[in-house]
């Protein structure tokens, strides 16, 4: 599954650490579409730091590294069953790698493969 680079708004997260605007182009799964939906609309107001530390305990949610994050997931806790799906965290996660690699500066494309 090949997907594109998630789309944040440099400047503004230069000019005031906060994720204003931020889209997603893409495709993959029902999964992959739900988990980027929710990403997208979890961190829109957040800094960088906000997001990074989401990207952290979701991906260790869906991952099974940390039983106790001890953030507050509200809606994207509903992907803690993916868990139970191996080859299924790779779609939930993809979008958030993107994302992360944004906030990096990583201008390439995000892959599974």
């Amino acid at each position: 599954m090949n997907v594109g680079r998630g789309m944040i708004d440099e400047q503004k997260i230069e000019r005031d650490g906060i994720i204003e605007e931020i889209s997603f182009q893409g495709h993959g799964c029902a999964i992959c579409t739900a988990s980027t939906s929710m990403m997208t609309e979890s961190v829109k107001g957040k800094t960088v730091e906000e997001a990074k530390e989401l990207f952290e305990v979701f991906h260790e949610m869906l991952t099974g590294v940390a039983e106790e994050q001890g953030v507050e997931l509200g809606k994207l806790q509903v992907f803690e069953g993916v868990r139970e799906y191996p080859v299924r965290v790779k779609c939930a996660t993809l979008a958030w790698h993107t994302l992360n690699a944004a906030m990096e500066g990583d201008e390439e494309s995000v892959t599974t493969e």
